[in-house]
C-alpha cells in the first residue's frame, strides 16, 4: 500500500511539472497566477522550517540560547545582506554548528 502510495504521488509530481515545463504544450500561466505561484516556495519552506526551528520534545522553544533560531535569523540576515544562496548557507550552517556543538554543549 505505500508503495502504490508513493507510486501515486510521484505520478502526480512529475505531471504536474511536466504540464508546466514543457514548451511544446500549449499551457501557460496568466501574470496573476504566475505572480501568486512566486509565494509557493518560501511559504512552503516556512512551514517545514519554522517547526524545527521553533519547536523542542514538544514545547514552544523561542529563547535566545536556541541554536536553530540563531542560526535561522543569520541565515535570513546574511541573505537579506549578501542576496547570494551558497554563502548564506554555508555561514548558517557553520554559525549553527559554532553554537550548537561548542557554545551550548
Amino acid at each position: 500500500m505505500i508503495a502504490l502510495t508513493l507510486a501515486a504521488m510521484a505520478v502526480v509530481v512529475f505531471a504536474s511539472r511536466y504540464l508546466f515545463l514543457e514548451p511544446r504544450l500549449p499551457m501557460e500561466l496568466g501574470p496573476k497566477l504566475r505572480r501568486l505561484m512566486g509565494y509557493a516556495t518560501p511559504a512552503v519552506l516556512s512551514a517545514v522550517i519554522a517547526p524545527m526551528v521553533l519547536i523542542h520534545q514538544g514545547q514552544l522553544n523561542s529563547d535566545w540560547q536556541n541554536p536553530y533560531l540563531i542560526g535561522a535569523i543569520a541565515a535570513v540576515l546574511i541573505m537579506l545582506l549578501s542576496k547570494n544562496t551558497l554563502l548564506s548557507t554555508v555561514l548558517s550552517m557553520l554559525i549553527f554548528v559554532a553554537l550548537k556543538f561548542w557554545l551550548f554543549a
